[in-house]
């Protein structure tokens, strides 16, 4: 039942928030955007080989006038893990191999400057063991707005903090902590963006309370994005201010690439290469 009841979630949620960044395709109609208000295309995959029923998802790709970029997958995969990955994985051992996963993934790059690239991810978790885990983190690409006092920053912690404090299975400070330390580009380093929060492994012993607070992460960044991105979305930008951006985005693919546990995740499970490496900007430069 655990199992059916999450998937279900991240399927649901994967249909709100694509309605909600479609909605703002649609009022980014002024002349810093082109005509064409883009809609996501969704591409169902399975996994594997086809012969055997291992799982797959749905991706949901838009590539339109104010979101340069977005992407909001599902995915439900099971099977084995391989022998040299298992090690990695909690309780994978024990179930010798095998394991159950469902999750959602987001991730958005608007076109604008001004407006934050924002990311999202939660997840279940099954071997011998389950938990939920995940987070949501915001990142500013020009340099006055990547800083923890501005105002995007604040209204987007604030809303964090708020869903934390209303679920006695999460903890803010800690699972701020969390996304500080793990969103942090050691070769340079530096953070990726402004944070937000990050958990792992939650199993409170309630599974009913720790897949509330999951739910409710979702629900908090389909409600606290559209504000700052309506907040920015018609702020003009300049020639720098763009070239700035693109240089930022490639802070993003340098995490992305070496340090995402998602993404070696999807990798080593045999995921959809296309929906795991989607996250990547579609325009991106380096100095």
């Amino acid at each position: 039942m655990s199992h059916l009841a999450s998937q279900r979630w991240f399927e649901h949620l994967q249909n709100v928030l694509i309605a909600k960044f479609e909605s703002l395709e649609q009022l980014a109609n002024s002349s810093l955007y082109d005509a064409t208000a883009g809609r996501f295309a969704k591409t169902p995959w399975r996994r594997g080989d086809g012969h055997d029923d291992l799982g797959g998802g749905v991706m949901a790709l838009l590539k339109g006038r104010f979101f340069e970029k977005a992407g909001i997958h599902v995915s439900t995969v099971y099977g084995e893990f391989s022998e040299a990955f298992r090690s990695q994985i909690p309780g994978a051992e024990e179930a010798n191999g095998k394991f159950w996963a469902s999750g959602i993934s987001l991730i958005a790059h608007p076109r604008n400057p001004h407006v934050p690239a924002v990311h999202l991810n939660t997840r279940m978790i099954e071997t011998s063991r389950s938990w939920f885990g995940g987070g949501a983190d915001l990142t500013p690409l020009l340099k006055y707005q990547r800083d923890t006092s501005f105002e995007d920053s604040k209204t987007f912690h604030q809303a964090l903090e708020e869903t934390c404090n209303a679920h006695k299975v999460a903890n803010y400070a800690e699972f701020k902590k969390n996304c500080d330390n793990y969103f942090h580009l050691a070769h340079r380093n530096e953070p990726r963006g402004v944070g937000g929060i990050f958990y792992d492994q939650l199993n409170s012993g309630n599974w009913e309370n720790d897949f509330a607070f999951t739910k409710a992460v979702g629900t908090t960044l389909g409600e606290v994005y559209p504000l700052i991105a309506k907040r920015r979305m018609e702020e003009a930008w300049t020639e720098d201010e763009r070239n700035e951006q693109l240089i930022r985005r490639g802070r993003y693919v340098e995490f992305n690439l070496l340090y995402d546990r998602g993404t070696t995740f999807g990798l080593k499970t045999g995921g959809n290469v296309d929906s795991i490496l989607s996250s990547m900007p579609p325009l991106v430069k380096w100095p």
